[in-house]
C-alpha cells in the first residue's frame, strides 16, 4: 500500500478537520481516481462500458491495430 506524507489539521478539540498533502500527491490520486478526466473523456468510458456490457466487439480495436 502507498503512504501519502500529510499534516493533519486539529480544532481546538484534536479533532480532525483537514488534511494537507503535496500537490504531486494530489495530481496522482486525482488521475488515480479518475478525477482529471474532461467530459469527453468520460462520456467515452460511459460509452465503452455499455459496448462491452452489450458485448459489442465490434466498437473495439484488437491490440495489434493500435
Amino acid at each position: 500500500m502507498r503512504r501519502i506524507p500529510r499534516k493533519l489539521v486539529v480544532d481546538e478539540h484534536g479533532n480532525p478537520v483537514e488534511v494537507i498533502i503535496p500537490w504531486e500527491a494530489f495530481q496522482d490520486l486525482e488521475e488515480a481516481l479518475g478525477l482529471d478526466l474532461d467530459d469527453t473523456a468520460i462520456n467515452d468510458l460511459r460509452q465503452a462500458r455499455r459496448d462491452r456490457e452489450a458485448h459489442n466487439a465490434d466498437a473495439f480495436l484488437d491490440l495489434d491495430a493500435i
